[in-house]
């Protein structure tokens, strides 16, 4: 049922001392108060009160600003308490009008001042203006109705005005400054707009009132410091030009990595918090007590502090919208996001309720009978106690969620861990291998000499205090938990290497030592692999990975990455080098899970390979998206352009390590086209090959596109056709076999797809055909040589190769008869079809593919073991090589 206007009126004269003295005080407020009662106060009719008014000088323009606050300040106490308003209209509403109220005394005082001075002008010749910064609640555009407002008040550039009376913009800009807060905050007969806080700005109180963009960058990189980060997130330029300081303050504010350190210092900053609120006995702080609105705040800023430099998604303010954000990146769990979204809506509630009862600034519970009974009846509870029974769960799960974000596991006694001395040096030589000998370890002289020399060594002697506090936390640890592998040498050997090449990255030590269960994680994958040790080695940013199982072990949703790293492209666009940095942090973040997967066990060969080539696709992809509008002289918005794949990216068995065979096509009829495109397959190029400080992309191949390395990098589809049809070698019609359209124009994709199958369908002399592959064959195998006595799973005779060889044939040779052998379905089904066609004994092609199947497999666990070449004893294979040899003796007699 809707209440009246009145019944909303009497509700709020009830809930609120401060709204019925304001009434009774002037009855015209009530008459303007219920003819905008059932819409929001909105900036354009707060811009049109004080338009209304006369404002001629300082002391009219503070008397008008304080009447509109009167204004906004009942109609949002009326509709809140009336059900006409929820928390975001309330706290927009004070957000605006601290905007307005902000801005509009911004150009009267401006204006004003300048006919003394005259305009300020800065080195650069440009006039300068005031730029006011909204910090904390008024940044977030969260205000509360009787909160203070923290400002920062700065400008670019130093200089002078040009008036009758010269005076420095620094000077210029603190009198105005000075008579803004005046405006704003000073407490007149009509009360005051917003009481307001210098407190912020570098150096605090005794700092200087407005700063240069010159000081403000000088003093946030030399002595900015961690709660001045975490102050900033929310700080947003309500006044004055915006982009040019948020660019020079973002980087202060959000790491280009990761950085987990952030744990502490937020954790240092709500111990400071705690130790204030018992001294004052502030328990009963609805927004800085225990499960208050401070601890949801922290939860939601502290992984902003981390990933908001990685993930600018993650760069806004409110904090509900950042909570539903840390859902959808999976850093919180669903239940926590709704319990404390929950829980900040009642608490700012109740907070606004508290507020309401005489326009304090408070989130202390009332002690007294009355305004509690006011608090619990706005609150819509019945009682006191019922109001309490609603509030506590809310309070405990706040408090339980900020425990389990924040908590760290105490470091392990010293006592506990035997061989924490071990690495301290604090014992003789002889009990420390005795001790490493008891724990694992088959060389402990070597392991105790090794330790010995990372303690000496001018990499750790030189870190900062604080980091290797953490490295002496994490080494024992480290020292035990590759205790307990079976090769405990060579896990020790390789964690000690990541760990040496992280020690200067603050964070990344911090990230361990927050998350025991991913140091331990990182030790099985180290002691599994030396690859993947040495991958996290190189791309340290992946630790991150480790802190969710849920991803890392997840099953890849290439829909969703492909959104996923789109959006990523799409937040740095403009930035060359950080449009790099996040496509090679994506892959190499991608193939890592992947890595982790097959590791566990949880992942064929075969799926494995489909996975990373649609990894590959999914790059391939947005390298085109996002290069091709940068293209010079581009001629259309969208490329006729393709990128075709061969080799393991053709036949969907790319490995980690693969590179790339590419070719690129176009089929466009525009006089330019060809310049054009050619200059984008050079960025395509350049773009995965280039190492950036985030790595490589990929290594690309270009050598199979026509006429190979003196050909031209790009080719239309008619050309590439003739070429096939009338110049193409053997060789490169069996690479034909497995290529397949990777990237960009499905069109011409389809049209490339037509002529493979023209060219593979094709009636050959077998004997000619047979002649040229076994000469290409054995060409590859002098290429190649082998002098040891094991096995080449590759190159060897009776290897991999020649399997894929055997395929090749048997699609050049039968493919005009049998079409569907060009099916580009992967070695082991077009075996299997072959044999079924009676091409080849059903037998040998089954041995044959086992065969296949068991090298790729072995070739890929020995990749696994970091080694270059893929060699085995050759009795280890001895059936497969014997199998595979027989096959070829039959089709190459």
């Amino acid at each position: 049922m809707t209440s009246t206007d009145q019944e909303i009126l009497d509700r709020a004269r009830a809930l609120s001392p401060y709204f019925n003295r304001m009434l009774d005080a002037d009855p015209a407020r009530q008459e303007m108060l219920l003819s905008g009662l059932r819409q929001p106060f909105l900036a354009d009719e707060m811009r049109a009160f004080i338009a209304a008014c006369e404002v001629t000088d300082e002391d009219s323009l503070k008397r008008v600003l304080r009447k509109l606050r009167q204004a906004v300040m009942l109609r949002i106490i009326a509709r809140d308490l009336g059900g006409l308003a929820d928390l975001d209209e309330v706290v927009e509403t004070c957000t605006v009008l601290a905007e307005v109220a902000v801005q509009e005394a911004l150009v009267r005082l401006d204006a004003w001042q300048q006919v003394l001075y005259g305009p300020p002008i800065g080195e650069s010749g440009a006039r300068q203006e005031m730029i006011v910064i909204g910090m904390g609640k008024l940044g977030g555009r969260e205000l509360n109705v009787s909160s203070d407002i923290d400002l920062i008040f700065a400008f670019a550039e130093d200089g002078d005005t040009a008036g009758p009376k010269q005076i420095s913009n620094h000077d210029y800009f603190t009198r105005l400054g000075k008579k803004l807060i005046q405006a704003i905050g000073e407490a007149t007969v009509d009360g005051f707009v917003f009481r307001v806080d210098m407190r912020l700005r570098p150096y605090g109180d005794s700092g200087p009132l407005v700063g240069s963009f010159a000081m403000l960058e000088e003093y946030y990189q030399t002595q900015g410091r961690e709660w001045e980060r975490y102050a900033w997130i929310k700080g947003r330029v309500i006044a004055g030009p915006e982009k040019e300081l948020q660019d020079l303050l973002r980087p202060f504010v959000f790491r280009k990595y990761l950085d987990y350190s952030a744990f502490a210092s937020m954790r240092d900053l709500k111990a400071q918090i705690i130790r204030e609120v018992n001294r004052r006995e502030m328990t009963d702080n609805v927004k800085l007590g225990p499960g208050g609105i401070r601890e949801i705040e922290f939860i939601a800023q502290v992984f902003q502090l981390i990933r908001g430099g990685q993930d600018r998604a993650l760069q806004i303010r409110p904090t509900l919208k950042v909570l539903a954000l840390l859902e959808e990146r999976g850093c919180l769990t669903a239940d926590a996001v709704t319990r404390l979204s929950e829980a900040y809506v009642f608490l700012r509630n109740v907070e606004h309720r508290l507020q309401y009862l005489q326009d304090a600034q408070t989130q202390m519970l009332p002690e007294d009978d009355e305004n509690r009974a006011r608090i619990a009846q706005g609150m819509g509870c019945a009682d006191w106690l019922g109001f309490l029974a609603r509030l506590a769960p809310h309070r405990a799960d706040v408090e339980r969620h900020f425990n389990e974000v924040f908590s760290m596991q105490e470091p392990v006694p010293a006592q506990s861990n035997p061989l924490e001395e071990v690495w301290r040096g604090g014992l003789p030589e002889e009990e420390a291998e005795q001790r490493l000998g008891q724990h694992g370890y088959q060389h402990p002289a070597e392991i105790r000499q090794r330790l010995k020399s990372v303690r000496e060594s001018g990499r750790y002697q030189q870190l900062p205090t604080l980091s290797r506090e953490r490295f002496d936390a994490l080494l024992p640890a480290a020292l035990m938990l590759c205790g307990g592998r079976e090769n405990a040498d060579d896990a020790l050997a390789r964690m000690i290497n990541l760990l040496e090449s992280i020690c200067r990255r603050a964070s990344y030590l911090a990230l361990l030592a927050e998350y025991p269960q991913a140091l331990e994680l990182v030790t099985r994958l180290a002691s599994t692999s030396p690859w993947l040790a040495s991958y996290l080695t190189q791309h340290p940013i992946l630790l991150d990975e480790l802190l969710d199982t849920r991803h890392l072990y997840a099953p890849p949703d290439f829909q969703a990455l492909r959104s996923e790293l789109r959006q990523r492209m799409l937040e740095v666009e403009g930035d060359v080098e950080r449009q790099m940095d996040v496509m090679r942090h994506f892959k190499h973040a991608q193939v890592f899970r992947l890595a982790a997967q097959d590791l566990a066990g949880g992942l064929s060969l075969e799926v494995l390979s489909d996975y990373l080539s649609a990894l590959a696709d999914l790059v391939l992809a947005q390298v085109l998206e996002t290069l091709w509008p940068t293209v010079r002289g581009k001629h259309r918005d969208v490329p006729k352009f393709a990128v075709i794949g061969y080799g393991k990216l053709g036949g969907k068995e790319l490995g980690y390590a693969s590179d790339l065979d590419l070719i690129f096509l176009y089929d466009d009829d525009a006089p330019e086209a060809g310049e054009v495109y050619a200059r984008f397959g050079q960025r395509i190029n350049s773009w995965l090959n280039s190492m950036t400080p985030a790595g490589l992309l990929y290594e690309t191949d270009l050598r199979l596109r026509p006429d190979g390395a003196s050909g031209l990098l790009v080719s239309t589809v008619e050309a590439f056709s003739e070429y096939q049809h009338t110049k193409a070698w053997t060789w490169e019609h069996q690479a034909l076999s497995r290529a397949r359209f990777c990237a960009g124009d499905q069109a011409i994709g389809a049209a490339f797809e037509q002529v493979r199958r023209e060219i593979l369908c094709q009636r050959r002399d077998l004997a000619k055909l047979r002649e040229e592959v076994v000469e290409m064959r054995q060409k590859m195998l002098d290429g190649h040589p082998n002098k040891t006595d094991l096995f080449d799973l590759k190159h060897d005779r009776g290897g991999i190769v020649d399997v894929e060889f055997i395929v090749q044939y048997l699609v050049l040779a039968h493919a005009a008869h049998h079409p569907q052998l060009t099916d580009n379905i992967g070695n082991l089904a077009l075996l299997k079809r072959a044999g079924e066609l009676g091409l080849i004994p059903v037998e040998l092609a089954a041995n044959a593919a086992d065969a296949y199947r068991d090298y790729r497999s072995r070739q890929h666990a020995l990749r696994l073991q970091g080694l270059d070449k893929a060699r085995v004893a050759l009795d280890a294979v001895l059936s497969e090589m014997e199998s595979v040899r027989k096959l070829w003796n039959l089709v190459f007699p």
